[in-house]
């Protein structure tokens, strides 16, 4: 299981809660996370959003609490799910009623998505005039 945190006490709790837990940034983590040595590896989505290829490791994300980048939360939603990934990939939010990671996820993040496959969806609309 990849676990995305975003606050360093975060990461400090989910360590003792869960000992057998490794920071990607632990000497060899990514190595022993595609070798499948690692159970659970924590993960600030910015430090591991872009161009780590984790699929081999593990096929389950879960966002302990949620960045307000779009950017950020759909790169590293796609670290598990990439060219190579055997099995369906899933991505767990936690989230609880009344939350400030409920507003993050259902209101900030999905209306961004919005926004952005509206501008892409109008783009490509226009692109079209000039084939």
């Amino acid at each position: 299981v990849l676990v995305f945190y975003q606050y360093r006490h975060e990461r400090d709790r989910l360590l003792e809660r869960y000992p057998e837990a490794v920071d990607i940034k632990a000497d060899g983590a990514i190595s022993r996370w595609k070798e499948g040595k690692i159970r659970i590896l924590l993960a600030h989505p910015a430090s591991a959003g872009h161009g780590l290829n984790l699929q081999s490791g593990g096929r389950i994300s879960v966002w302990y609490t949620l960045p307000t980048s779009l950017e950020l939360y759909q790169q590293a939603c796609k670290r598990l799910h990439r060219q190579g990934q055997t099995r369906q990939v899933l991505n767990y939010v936690l989230t609880a009623k009344g939350t400030y990671d409920e507003v993050v996820y259902f209101q900030i993040l999905q209306k961004k998505e919005e926004t952005q496959n509206a501008v892409l969806a109008a783009l490509k609309a226009r692109l079209k005039d000039y084939e």
